[in-house]
């Protein structure tokens, strides 16, 4: 019995057992199921975020990105745009006259383009007006208070010269023909008629038109504004055409005065009808129209002109000692006469100028027209203010009216060689890279004993030199260096026999100085 229940006992012992294990094993298997089942869910949760992510936060950052992104651009772009348009400033120019965009200002503007200019309007910050018509009339409150910078094209009273009527019949009598205002010089005209009764006669008035050869008695001397001029009877002719010849001539300064003249080359036009025989019931044999004949239609010229490529000057000069004569004659007379007409009206133009505040803004360019007879002497026809510039009519001229253009601005200091955004002065030591004191003073010998300002001379010397000195001094200088194809007739070349007793305190101040820097360097003595 006890060995049944020991193998009773043993039997229901490892049933036990094997319950246990079993109950454990269930367990175990229950336990992993549910980690499997865990990480399934855990699994399937991510996959969904990562989707979440994918389809719906990511494209609301990167959207949010792009937009940041092109704000961002476009802020920087702004700023960007700004600079450009601070460092991109440009000198401004307006323009006073009748009709100025229709074309016969174009290359005006061509040139003040070129140089950097940008168009504005009276209204703008500028810094020149480029007038067609006298501006001082209209314009006198706005030009009476022009800041240093600001530069006009016109010099106030300059009708004094370029006034028909009262240029023929100023007293100069080596370089204009004998001529007579009517109705006022009626009685010397009818002398003069019956002292020389070969000669003959026109009438002319400030519009230039109808003109003709008249005989006395047929002349009106009545008419107001008009004058009575002697015609020239004997001209210089180039295959049988009279003409007549356009300088270029430029008033820098009237008080002292400086006056420049076009070297780089002269217009000439032509009659389109052969002087002989002589008719003058035919003014085309005679007056020079609107359709003259250009140079590059007169034969004896066109070769040098045309298929040589020489100036009008150069071609005509080349003619002219083919013809046994000294053309240079001409050129001299032509800077006689138009420094003697100059200065016979400068105390005329002077007074006029000194209405204005600031004398030192205006410069006028002219074009002083001549007939030349044929012993090459000089007669002063008219002064055009605001000369013809347009190549509308003679395409050719381009070249010609865009170079004069390029050399007046120049000379004037409107074409500068230092970039700006405006004409005004920015700072001194920039000045004075282009002009300093050492360029200015002149007479070493007499400013080293110099020990009085009030001596003549020794204003010249830098502890006498005013504010007023220094400037006048300054553009001077500036000018001279400037010049390129312009040359100064006044102050007139320095020679040791010069005579300054004529000219007014200033203009002997400024010749004394040309001769200090002759002394010093022989290019300013011409």
């Amino acid at each position: 019995m006890t060995v049944k229940k020991r193998l009773v006992s043993a039997t229901s012992n490892e049933d036990e057992e094997v319950f246990e294990k079993r109950g454990k094993n269930s367990d175990s298997k229950k336990n992993e199921d549910t980690a499997v089942g865990t990480t399934v869910l855990n699994t399937k949760l991510r996959t969904i975020f990562k989707l979440f992510i994918l389809g719906i936060v990511g494209p609301v950052i990167l959207y949010t990105l792009y937009h940041l992104s092109s704000s961002l651009q476009k802020h920087f772009a702004k700023i960007e745009i700004k600079e450009v348009l601070i460092k991109d400033r440009k000198p401004i120019y307006w323009v006073y006259g009748r009709n100025p965009d229709s074309g016969y200002l174009k290359h005006v503007f061509a040139v003040l383009d070129r140089l950097g200019f940008e168009r504005g309007t009276n209204e703008s910050d500028w810094d020149l007006l480029w007038a067609h018509d006298y501006p001082f009339r209209s314009l006198y409150s706005s030009l009476n208070a022009l800041a240093p910078h600001q530069k006009v094209n016109h010099v106030p009273g300059c009708g004094y010269i370029t006034n028909k009527v009262d240029l023929s019949t100023s007293e100069l009598a080596r370089h204009l023909p004998a001529a007579f205002k009517i109705p006022e010089d009626k009685k010397a005209l009818l002398k003069y008629v019956a002292d020389n009764p070969a000669k003959s006669f026109v009438q002319k008035s400030n519009a230039h038109r109808g003109i003709q050869i008249l005989n006395v008695s047929d002349i009106d001397l009545a008419s107001e504004g008009s004058f009575v001029q002697e015609f020239i009877e004997n001209p210089f002719l180039v295959d049988g055409f009279k003409f007549d010849i356009g300088v270029y001539t430029v008033v820098t300064s009237v008080d002292p005065l400086r006056v420049y003249v076009y070297k780089g080359d002269i217009l000439f036009r032509f009659c389109p009808v052969k002087y002989y025989p002589f008719d003058p019931e035919n003014i085309d044999k005679y007056v020079v129209g609107d359709d003259y004949l250009p140079i590059w239609d007169v034969p004896s010229l066109k070769n040098y002109y045309a298929n040589l490529g020489f100036s009008m000057k150069d071609s005509f000069d080349s003619y002219v000692r083919a013809q046994g004569k000294d053309p240079q004659k001409v050129w001299d007379n032509v800077n006689d006469a138009i420094r003697d007409v100059i200065l016979s009206k400068e105390s005329l133009i002077k007074d006029v100028v000194k209405r204005f505040k600031n004398q030192h803004n205006f410069f006028e360019m002219m074009r002083f027209d001549f007939a030349i007879d044929d012993e090459l002497n000089v007669f002063v026809m008219e002064a055009n203010m605001s000369p013809n510039l347009s190549s509308a009519h003679y395409p050719p001229n381009q070249l010609l009216y865009e170079q004069v253009l390029f050399n007046l601005f120049g000379l004037v200091g409107i074409g500068q060689r230092v970039r700006k955004e405006s004409l005004r002065i920015r700072n001194q030591k920039e000045e004075e890279m282009q002009v300093a004191d050492k360029n200015l003073v002149v007479l070493p010998e007499v400013c080293a004993k110099c020990d009085d300002c009030f001596r003549v001379e020794c204003q010249l010397c830098k502890p006498c030199f005013t504010d007023e000195t220094r400037h006048i001094l300054s553009t001077s200088y500036r000018e001279h260096q400037n010049a390129m194809d312009f040359q100064r007739i006044f102050p007139p070349p320095i020679t040791k026999t010069m005579v300054l007793k004529d000219y007014t305190l200033k203009n002997q101040l400024l010749v004394r100085w040309y001769q200090g820097k002759c002394e010093l360097d022989p290019t300013w003595c011409g």
